[in-house]
């Protein structure tokens, strides 16, 4: 079968970067062998030795395919240079989780060479639109997430007042230390670890989870993919709007947040385990805590 992809990219752990420039070096010329040209970000000059260096902004419209090398947080900082451009990621796993990273260093070439010849699965995962609303300032801010977009207590740890609307409706005040609106990907991350819901990757929803919430009666809600959910920061304190735990912005009282599905979704290499396996092994989700 002829091969899909000509052009391949790599972005690199941030930190420990040796393992992962020793996976880069290995792929490199095995890649050239193959006619593939490849490329990398140009803060990590020098641990791809052989592809073309190219600014980080950059990368995502140079490429057909890109190769995460490293853990969650390496896949979630590729997912935004591509998220918008419809180019599928592949991720390599150096980190301690690797949850969206499903394959090993030792199972580098294998995978990507399945990749490379269209055989490896690959799904298609819902985006979020994440727009910052400032009053008297336009356009708006906007970055698209794969995992979440939280607003949350800035340096002060402070209960925060955030007024959260669906399509207008008025949902509650949330009196909390935050509030998160994740996918499906990224139910299982900070969602999950806040009390919120498990998603399936397949489904078209999201949840809206309250961090540490004041009131008990303030549970997490999932709500259709076809809404907008709106959080204005109410009361005198500000507080920090992060997407994806890669971009960060503060906010302040009279901001509004806007989250909605964006257009594009997200094109991920996966292993042929089920999704139920992933969430046994790296989880240990449904495991007996007692043998």
């Amino acid at each position: 079968m002829p091969m899909l992809v000509k052009r391949v990219g790599f972005v690199l752990k941030r930190s420990g970067t040796r393992e992962a420039a020793t996976v880069a070096r290995d792929l490199v010329p095995w890649l050239a062998e193959k006619g593939c040209e490849t490329f990398v970000e140009e803060e990590h000059a020098g641990l791809a030795i052989g592809a073309r260096e190219v600014p980080s902004d950059e990368l995502g419209g140079q490429i057909d395919l890109l190769v995460a090398i490293g853990g969650d947080g390496t896949l979630l900082h590729g997912a935004g240079m591509v998220a918008e451009r419809g180019v599928p990621i592949l991720g390599i796993n150096l980190g301690r989780l690797g949850f969206l990273v499903p394959f090993d260093s030792a199972d580098a070439r294998d995978a990507l060479d399945r990749a490379l010849q269209g055989k490896l699965p690959l799904d298609e995962r819902m985006l979020l639109r994440v727009a910052l609303h400032r009053p008297g300032v336009a356009p708006p801010t906007v970055r698209s997430a794969l995992n979440d977009a939280v607003i949350s207590q800035s340096a002060m740890a402070r209960i925060l007042e955030l007024h959260a609307a669906l399509d207008g409706q008025k949902i509650a005040v949330y009196k909390a230390d935050g509030l998160i609106v994740s996918t499906p990907t990224g139910s299982t991350a900070y969602n999950l670890a806040a009390g919120g819901p498990i998603l399936t990757p397949g489904q078209s929803a999201m949840a809206v989870t309250p961090i540490c919430p004041h009131m008990l009666t303030n549970r997490p809600l999932v709500v259709p993919s076809t809404s907008r959910v709106s959080v204005e920061i109410g009361g005198d304190r500000d507080a920090v709007l992060t997407v994806d735990g890669q971009w960060a912005q503060a906010v302040a009282p009279g901001d509004r947040v806007e989250i909605s599905r964006a257009e594009r979704s997200l094109k991920l290499y996966r292993s042929e385990k089920t999704y139920f396996e992933i969430l046994r092994e790296k989880l240990k989700w449904g495991e007996h805590a007692l043998r």
